[in-house]
């Protein structure tokens, strides 16, 4: 203190200006320790922990992040904590999958409304990228979220139509909002009264986010993105609107906008890049007022409607653009070669022939629920799945299927080649699955070849200027009812549980080492040959030989010392067992798999056009693949 007091005396005696100089210095050192002190202080504050997670882009780190985050619990989140880092305060991070400190707890659900300060967090080159769903479909928004991740896009957004989805998104570091409409977070189903409100949520989010100013990029989340499509989209900046659609002939060979006027089917509003202009605004006002003023008509349908009021002419000779809806529009159609619908990408797999690169796929004209989206999307290997889907108890039971050139290519392609064809793999399937339940194991289905593309009417076979090539490979569900075999069925009358997983598994690169490196082949011998009694003896590298037509007994007994390998593969099934000894346990087995098959669809000019496929075929002198006869005959062969 005597130093301060001594300098002060010093001031008074001193000239002015001296004396002006010595007051500002003063100030300006307890100004700036005052400023010391708050940073100081600050920086232990909860606010300052919460602005640690935020950042501008998407590390390779960061974006392997949710392959060890797909359960919430609090100690995944304890382990997962960043280091703090001052930066400014948001809803949630920049960086998607940075998860929030665990100490930290959840903002407000208010902070999480629809805002444009909101969307402004998120937008980069004044886009953002938007889907929504509930709880029920979360799997599916955390596969998109990685995949755009992936391809270093990061200016998304998904809206939370449950207050549980929002929470589990939240603590996984995906940037979230509260689309406030509180619903169920069970699987809806297509056509449900609550699947058309989802509909009309998603008109609802277009019309609320346009009027900020910013481009939007609407999309289901059962869309996969597979290559970044904003550079694509900038290619036509004079479009109001770019859609994509459920065209299945090629318009088109490059990848350049579909030529309009030989566009057949529907727009499809599962992708939707819309920039806000004032037709894109008043399109989506009007498009929200209709559905709203009658809960009965489907949102695609007065998308369509409305953007065909009035079409053409084209905006000019090169773009592709064509002037819609009030005939200032201008619109575009993506190419459903590289922005695939379901039958485009699993079915003709268009973009593999024209040798384009895809940007997205929609799992659109498939037969298997939301059961059959994920495993279309399992068999492209581009679904996200936990760990443990890729190492199941028990482990898997694989096999190679045998199929004759003659099923394959001799003849025509119609419906008895196709029955012929589906029954012989069918066979061996209804086999497979018998060994699996034996021996508790997952079955890994095999490929499945079709002969005819299997749709909603009356058709050909194949649809007359696509590009499916005949025999093809098809998805499970142009056969098998995918959401059956994966239901929870009464085990008093359909038996144990039979657990599946798609053809490609065992080469999905998420499949952990020590399931590939736990393998045993197994090849089926004839019995009294040398070395085929099944003995661990016989096996030499890994390979194993196995009596052709051996009872449950044998199969119990030879595999119950197998019982830690992970992937049993069997070199056939044809011929393998003979049948469950207990007949109240075959029977239960039969109630079950019955119900595993579907139907074919659909032969022109008859009255009932589908046929049902019977799993039990074989064993019906005469079985011809015909539709039912009656009314009364249309029902499955249970």
């Amino acid at each position: 203190m005597g130093g301060w007091r001594n300098g002060c005396e010093e001031v008074v005696q001193s000239k002015p200006l001296f004396l002006t100089i010595y007051t500002i210095v003063i100030i300006g050192i307890v100004v700036s320790s005052f400023y010391v002190f708050l940073a100081i202080y600050s920086s232990n504050t909860p606010a300052a922990h919460s602005s640690a997670w935020l950042s501008s882009s998407i590390s390779n780190e960061n974006s392997r992040v949710i392959d060890h985050t797909l359960n919430i619990s609090q100690s995944e989140k304890a382990q997962t904590v960043s280091t703090p880092s001052p930066e400014k305060q948001n809803v949630w991070p920049s960086f998607v999958w940075e998860v929030p400190p665990s100490n930290k707890k959840m903002p407000p659900l208010k902070t999480f409304r629809l805002t444009k300060e909101l969307v402004q967090q998120r937008v980069k080159d004044n886009v953002v990228i938007v889907t929504f769903g509930n709880y029920a479909f979360m799997d599916f928004i955390l596969t998109w979220v990685k995949k755009l991740t992936d391809l270093e896009v990061s200016n998304l957004l998904v809206g939370a139509m449950d207050t549980k989805l929002l929470e589990a998104l939240y603590w996984k570091g995906v940037p979230v909002f509260d689309m406030g409409s509180h619903m169920s977070t069970v699987d809806v189903g297509w056509g449900s009264p609550t699947f058309h409100k989802m509909g009309r949520e998603k008109v609802i989010l277009v019309d609320s986010i346009l009027p900020f100013g910013f481009e939007v990029l609407m999309c289901d989340t059962d869309t996969v993105w597979l290559k970044n499509p904003l550079p694509y989209l900038a290619r036509y900046p004079e479009a109001d609107i770019l859609t994509s659609s459920d065209q299945v002939i090629p318009t088109v060979v490059d990848d350049s906008l579909e030529i309009w006027q030989e566009v057949s089917g529907a727009y499809n509003i599962g992708i939707v890049h819309w920039r806000p202009t004032e037709s894109a605004k008043n399109l989506a006002k009007q498009w929200k007022e209709m559905l709203q003023a009658d809960d009965k008509i489907w949102d695609q349908n007065v998308f369509n409607e409305l953007l065909q009021r009035q079409l053409g002419p084209s905006v000019d000779d090169d773009s592709g653009l064509v002037f819609a809806f009030d005939g200032k529009m201008k619109l575009g159609i993506l190419p459903a070669s590289i922005f695939c619908s379901g039958h485009t990408y699993f079915v003709q797999a268009m973009y593999q022939q024209l040798r384009l690169e895809p940007y997205a796929v929609h799992t659109t004209f498939q037969y298997g629920g939301t059961e059959g989206k994920r495993h279309r999307l399992r068999e492209a290997k581009i679904f996200l799945d936990p760990p443990e889907y890729y190492n199941p108890p028990g482990g898997f039971l694989s096999f190679k299927p045998s199929i004759p050139k003659s099923l394959l290519l001799s003849g025509e392609h119609n419906v008895e080649s196709h029955f012929t064809l589906i029954n012989h793999q069918m066979k061996q399937i209804r086999t497979a699955l018998a060994i699996a339940s034996l021996l508790n194991r997952t079955l890994v289905m095999p490929p499945l070849w079709c002969r005819l593309d299997r749709l909603w009417y009356p058709h050909p076979g194949v649809l007359e200027g696509s590009m499916t090539r005949q025999p093809f490979l098809c998805p499970l569900d142009h056969v098998f009812e995918v959401n059956v075999m994966l239901k929870k069925l009464p085990e008093e009358y359909f038996g144990p549980e039979i657990d599946i997983r798609e053809y490609s598994i065992l080469d999905n690169p998420s499949l952990p080492p020590e399931v590939k490196k736990s393998w045993l082949d197994v090849q089926l011998c004839k019995e009294g040959t040398q070395d085929c009694d099944g003995s661990y003896n016989s096996t030499v590298e890994g390979v194993l030989k196995f009596p052709k037509n051996s009872s449950e007994e044998m199969f119990t007994k030879v595999f119950s010392s197998f019982k830690d390998v992970k992937v049993i593969q069997l070199s056939s099934v044809q011929d393998a067992f003979t049948g469950f000894t207990n007949k109240e346990r075959e029977d239960r087995f039969r109630n079950r798999v019955k119900q595993y098959v579907g139907i074919w669809c659909c032969m022109p000019d008859t009255t009932i056009g589908h046929i049902y496929y019977d799993m039990y075929w074989d064993e019906k002198p005469g079985w011809k693949p015909i539709p039912p006869q009656s009314s009364e005959d249309d029902h499955p062969p249970f």
